[in-house]
């Protein structure tokens, strides 16, 4: 019932009418008659009148009115279509970065999104699908990881790659060795993943995605590596980067790395085993695990920058290399030598298929 059907009813029961409600609550005639036809809304003032006058409560009243004029409102499906393509992706920054172009309606931008994930529809959530020897569970990849992901994917396929194998791999991994010891050498890295077979992409971080790198794959023997480079350091470029080397190596499928470097990297103990597999082989790849035991069984704990930087030159890398391993393994506190992890970004960036910092390609131009 409406409150106007109720007050007739209160009306009818007491042997009242408009008139002597009027009087009743001390309000005009005609405000009592547009309550009744629905024309006003019972305020919280008039609820507590009719309260007194009809022995009942004033959020009855209150309840009722809210009710009814909720009923009247009618409901938008375009606001619950536009939610759900908002769960699906984080559009406002994928517009902004130009991946997807700004939509006046739902139905625009869900075209948008379809052509985006390369879907006919987004009844279920786009899924990232290779055929590989391992496949990866990637339920837990919210929606920008899940963007950020097709985004590298689609420049990947923008990029010519030798035919992956796994000797070109090899030769490639120790050329690849070799550029570590020099930040401007990093300029070199996207040429020789290339003469690996490896696609190589550099994709800023989206906003709630935490993304280190990822290894993916266009196909069985397209393999992809997309970087964020959201740490900007030398260390953080090449763990990173020999990190995902080791997913290729392996074929495991589809891996994204979430807070692989930094202060919050995750502990040995939280990596399932594909994950601490490619953990131990990106830091021997980088300086052999018993090359590194007696650095630090000699050194531990004077680590001077003197020392490190020796022991880089023996073993030719970078000592900022060396810093961030001595930091993981508990070795450092994350606040010393920093100035020996020297960013590399805009090196890298400069000779890579990249996506941020002011780098834009639409992909549709």
């Amino acid at each position: 019932m409406t409150p106007g059907e109720i007050i007739k009813t209160k009306l009818a029961d007491k042997g009242w009418t408009q008139d002597d409600l009027s009087k009743i609550l001390g309000r005009p005639l005609q405000t009592i008659n547009e309550i009744i036809t629905g024309k006003k809304s019972i305020t919280p003032e008039t609820a507590t009148g009719l309260a007194f006058a009809f022995g009942d409560d004033p959020e009855m009243w209150m309840r009722t009115e809210n009710a009814y004029r909720l009923s009247l409102v009618k409901s938008d499906p375009a606001v619950s279509a536009r939610a759900r393509l908002f769960d699906v992706a984080p559009v406002k920054e994928m517009e902004g970065r130009n991946w997807i172009r700004k939509s006046e309606t739902v139905d625009e931008l869900e075209q948008e999104l379809c052509s985006f994930f390369g879907v006919r529809d987004l009844n279920s959530e786009p899924q990232i699908n290779v055929s590989t020897r391992r496949s990866v569970q990637e339920a837990f990849l919210n929606a920008p990881q899940r963007a950020w992901c097709f985004r590298a994917k689609q420049l990947a396929k923008l990029l010519p790659a030798a035919e992956f194998s796994q000797s070109a791999f090899n030769k490639g991994v120790e050329k690849l060795r070799q550029l570590a010891a020099w930040p401007e050498e990093t300029r070199k890295v996207s040429r020789v993943l290339s003469e690996m077979g490896i696609r190589f992409v550099i994709v800023q971080q989206l906003k709630k995605t935490r993304i280190d790198g990822a290894a993916l794959w266009l196909d069985e023997n397209s393999p992809v590596i997309a970087l964020s480079l959201r740490y900007d350091r030398i260390d953080s470029f090449w763990h990173t980067l020999t990190h995902e080397l080791s997913h290729v190596k392996h074929k495991d499928s589809n891996t994204v790395d979430i807070d692989l470097v930094g202060e919050k990297r995750r502990s040995l103990a939280e990596l399932d085993q594909i994950e601490l597999r490619a953990d131990r082989e990106a830091a021997s790849t980088l300086i052999p695990s018993e090359v590194l035991d007696d650095f630090v069984s000699r050194t531990s704990p004077l680590y001077s920058r003197v020392k490190i930087n020796q022991f880089a030159n023996r073993i030719r890398i970078h000592p900022g290399i060396i810093v961030g391993q001595l930091q993981h393994r508990g070795e450092l506190s994350y606040s010393t030598h920093r100035p020996l992890l020297v960013k590399v970004r805009d090196i890298v960036t400069s000779e890579c298929m990249t996506d941020g910092w002011g780098h834009c390609l639409s992909i549709k131009d």
